[in-house]
């Protein structure tokens, strides 16, 4: 992930889908940002950039029920375990200021000897 004086950038490897995506954040105004899904093959991920064009700094606070990043990736079809939906969200709090451009993982390569 990369951070800018007015946005933020991040690259997202999914998982087994294969479909890796490039999402970037714009500051817009002082508490909102324009958002940019793109780079993906994932027909349900390119529904999702369509129907999310930006998001305030309100709305990242709201409940996954209510936000709209959540909202908008149900409308498009995506997967419940998908990852992108918070990727989003996390690449607008660093755009927003709200966050540092730290690595997020997901690893299975836990002990097969622990539970």
């Amino acid at each position: 992930m990369s951070e800018s004086t007015n946005g933020a950038c991040m690259t997202v490897n999914p998982g087994v889908c294969g479909f890796t995506c490039v999402i970037r954040a714009r500051l817009a105004e002082k508490r909102s940002v324009v958002i940019e899904i793109g780079e993906s093959e994932c027909k349900q991920i390119k529904r999702l950039n369509q129907r999310l064009e930006s998001l305030t700094m309100k709305e990242l606070f709201l409940p996954l029920t209510r936000n709209p990043v959540y909202r908008n990736a149900e409308a498009s079809g995506c997967h419940a375990s998908c990852t992108i939906p918070s990727a989003v969200l996390k690449t607008a709090e660093v755009a927003m200021g709200m966050a540092v451009a730290s690595p997020v993982r997901f690893d299975f390569d836990c002990d097969k000897g622990e539970s």
